[in-house]
């Protein structure tokens, strides 16, 4: 029986077209095509320390060094539970990625799976959703770079960058957020030198923010008063449901291993084992720091602040010295979280170049350093734009809803993909199947129903976009289509 997407042989009858929507594109074509870009091919060098670095660097960082200012004021005391609903809602989607990742080792992480299980349509979508969930992350991120940036040039040389120069024009009164411009375009600059040089500088940079970390609470825990635990959930469980769906966007980078599925030694066995153990590292930590920050300063006066560990840091010792050490290493853990997450964007997007759903620019791979140089470049300017511009609050959401949608897909094509290939190989298999996966995708769900309503006008914005372009573009460019029409010009 044929799969859906290939082409029938030709017959002296006519066969009844496949509907465009629905083709899908073999796993094993998926699999050989692995690494193979326009004019060269990407490189496997990868480690699974390596591949675990890069979702650690991807992931820990932004919910505690930036969302947490936004988060707490929503949940008081019990943000610390929102990051444990949030982690375990990551989980769920995280067993289905590894299952898939293990089976469907590619770039394009989540899309690629919808276009095995779902179809060109659904993957089309899949792939939409990442491009904001990825590109407004690493605007978002950068945005909280800023902060931090600030609060170590305060505390070394007494200087700030003006406000003017440090803060979005639309909601926060500024012309240009200058430093989310810059560490983007520095990130850029290192993912140009290739995948193993740049996963090699971002192991640094992750053991530094894990130390840093590590510092934090062994000194803020010093601090704690009981008195700020209580009451516990002083805007219930609403609030304690709203900050972990804002906290969510904390835990997208473990799927950035995923993106690396054509850049690893042994992604097979090596891409399950990195998405489990980074996901357990960054969750331990989160709450960790979490506990220790809301038991240290009373939750009402995160408000408004985007670098709050650095003040708690100088608040309990009296010595503005630990919130600079605070504040490099934030500078430093924010830095890794754009430079990982910026990888996984070209690579998402390299992969459905390659399908033909986007030009064949963002798969055009330069032989010497086997990096992707032009799409490296045209999403670094498109992501330092939207930091400069963009307030963070929004940045945050927006990316929170377009995680939640493509691990929502993600559990579904888990579901079909061993009801369609029960024999295929597989390095790692959800446990508790079927039931694990479901639970992921009601998980999801629950968490996009408590987003506000503008973050779902801005979504929908998004996506009505995203299907001119399809229905403009993609539909007839596509990779399977053209493989239909020379198949019938025959």
């Amino acid at each position: 029986m044929l799969e859906t997407g290939q082409a029938p042989p030709l017959t002296s009858e006519p066969r009844k077209p496949v509907n465009p929507l629905l083709r899908r594109k073999p796993v094993e074509q998926m699999v050989a095509e692995g690494g193979q870009g326009e004019g060269g091919n990407l490189r496997r060098s990868l480690t699974m320390w390596q591949l675990t670095m890069i979702s650690i660097g991807a992931t820990l960082g932004t919910g505690i060094f930036v969302v947490l200012g936004e988060a707490a004021p929503k949940a008081g005391p019990a943000v610390t539970i929102s990051f444990i609903i949030a982690g375990l809602t990551a989980l769920f989607s995280a067993l289905s990625y590894a299952e898939l990742a293990g089976s469907v080792p590619v770039s394009g992480s989540s899309y690629s799976y919808s276009y095995a299980t779902m179809g060109e349509f659904v993957a089309w979508v899949c792939g939409w959703c990442l491009v904001l969930e990825y590109a407004v992350s690493v605007s978002a991120v950068a945005v909280g770079w800023g902060q931090y940036l600030n609060e170590l040039l305060d505390g070394t040389i007494g200087v700030t960058l003006p406000e003017k120069l440090s803060a979005a024009p639309l909601g926060d009164g500024g012309i240009i957020n200058l430093p989310s411009l810059v560490v983007v375009l520095l990130a850029m600059v290192f993912l140009l030198r290739g995948a193993k040089e740049s996963a090699r500088i971002n192991t640094i940079m992750v053991v530094v923010k894990i130390v840093t970390l590590v510092l934090f609470i062994g000194i803020g825990v010093m601090g704690i008063k009981s008195g700020n635990y209580a009451p516990l959930a002083p805007l219930g469980v609403t609030g304690i449901s709203a900050a972990a769906s804002t906290l969510f966007f904390s835990y997208i980078g473990f799927d950035a291993a995923s993106t690396a599925g054509e850049e690893a030694k042994n992604p097979k066995k090596d891409l399950p084992r990195a998405i489990m153990l980074s996901l357990g590292i960054v969750t331990v930590l989160y709450c960790l720091v979490a506990f220790v920050a809301v038991g240290a300063m009373p939750w009402q006066d995160f408000e408004g602040t985007e670098a709050a560990l650095a003040q708690i840091m100088t608040n309990v010792t009296g010595d503005s010295f630990w919130g600079v050490v605070l504040a490099a290493g934030a500078v430093v853990a924010i830095a890794s979280v754009v430079f990982a997450v910026l990888y996984g964007q070209t690579r998402i997007l390299f992969a459905m170049s390659r399908d033909g759903l986007v030009p064949k620019v963002f798969a055009k791979v330069d032989e010497k350093s086997g990096a992707p140089r032009a799409n490296v470049v045209i999403v670094s300017l498109f992501c330092g734009a939207l930091a400069a511009f963009i307030p963070l609050g929004e940045l945050a959401n927006a990316t929170s809803i377009g995680t939640l949608f493509a691990f929502a897909l993600v559990n579904i094509a888990v579901v079909i993909l061993r009801r369609t290939k029960p024999d295929m190989p597989r390095t790692f298999k959800v446990a508790l199947f079927p039931v694990t996966p479901i639970l992921g995708f009601l998980a999801c769900g629950y968490m996009m129903y408590s987003l506000p309503t503008a973050t779902w006008l801005a979504f929908g914005v998004w996506m009505a976009v995203g299907l001119v372009v399809y229905f403009l573009y993609g539909i007839r460019r596509s990779r399977l289509a053209t493989a239909e029409v020379a198949t019938a010009e025959k």
